[in-house]
């Protein structure tokens, strides 16, 4: 809801494209459905603690401080945020609440995982995101079994490791002997 509240500002307050036009002339313009629904969202911004509205005012400032192909990303983004179903935009806050909640450096790890993933080769980022969504879909205990198996793996694999170690320095001592 706040999100909505500070792109409808942004969208009709901060539109460089209009700077030409003042703002009683632009909402004038607009067709009086649209107007209404501006009125509706400025009552409900008023009605906001000033806390969340000193937010919101600290956010468009942000906003209006990127460079514009920032600008226009973040725009595009909540573009498609909005084409979503209420389902999926609740799925995406939930999940950017969780996030925000993380400690700093956990939430560094992550954003560097994304990178990652993002500038990984078409072929394995799908393999990376279909190995996401499988993740997602299991259940608790499915996620156990699989932690397990990758423990069971690692130690085989770290058994490995050590045994041919031990085999060369066999070799080796069998050399000098």
């Amino acid at each position: 809801m706040k999100r909505t509240l500070l792109i409808a500002a942004v969208l009709f307050c901060a539109a460089p494209a209009r700077a030409q036009q003042s703002a009683e002339d632009r909402f004038r313009s607009l067709p009086a459905e649209k107007q209404e629904e501006l009125r509706r969202r400025f009552r409900e911004l008023q009605s906001l603690p000033p806390a969340e509205r000193a937010e919101l005012r600290r956010n468009l400032e942000r906003l209006d401080a990127m460079p514009p192909a920032d600008r226009r990303a973040v725009l595009e983004n909540y573009r498609r945020f909005e084409q979503m179903t209420p389902e999926e935009r609740q799925q995406i806050l939930q999940r950017w609440k969780e996030f925000r909640s993380l400690p700093p450096e956990k939430r560094a790890e992550l954003r560097q995982q994304l990178r990652r993933i993002m500038d990984a080769a078409p072929a394995e980022r799908r393999q990376l995101l279909e190995n996401m969504g499988r993740w997602e879909r299991m259940t608790p205990e499915q996620r156990e079994e699989m932690r397990q198996r990758f423990r069971e793996r690692r130690e085989q694999r770290r058994q490995e490791r050590q045994e041919r170690r031990q085999e060369r320095q066999e070799r080796r001592q069998e050399r000098r002997g």
